[in-house]
């Protein structure tokens, strides 16, 4: 795991045992002789600090979601009538567009 060596800080072993895994885990994953289960992956997410979707290689951002704040507005905006959720994301896209503009 990327996320693992990125830190620089946790052997296998040391992850494995935060973990509550029992012998070279964390190497089979690795290697991908073995997919852990989705509570492995949130916990790994947890001990290094990062999210699932770095993880799964979804993104290259360690922290993309990591706000809880954002990620409730996400979710409240995804449970939306699909009319209102479409206003929103428009008016969302407009001001990020205004915001990129502004930077160049």
């Amino acid at each position: 795991m990327e996320a693992r060596k990125r830190e620089g800080r946790l052997s296998q072993e040391d992850l494995t045992q935060l973990l509550g895994q029992r012998g070279p885990a964390i190497g089979r994953y690795e290697r991908d002789e073995v997919k852990p289960s989705v509570d492995v992956v949130k916990r790994v997410a947890a001990v290094l600090d990062t999210t699932v979707g770095y993880l799964l290689g979804e993104t290259e951002d360690t922290s993309v979601l990591k706000d809880q704040a954002m990620l409730k507005r996400l979710n409240d905006i995804a449970s939306f009538p699909e009319q209102d959720r479409e206003h929103i994301l428009y008016t969302l896209d407009a001001m990020i567009k205004s915001v990129k503009l502004k930077s160049l």
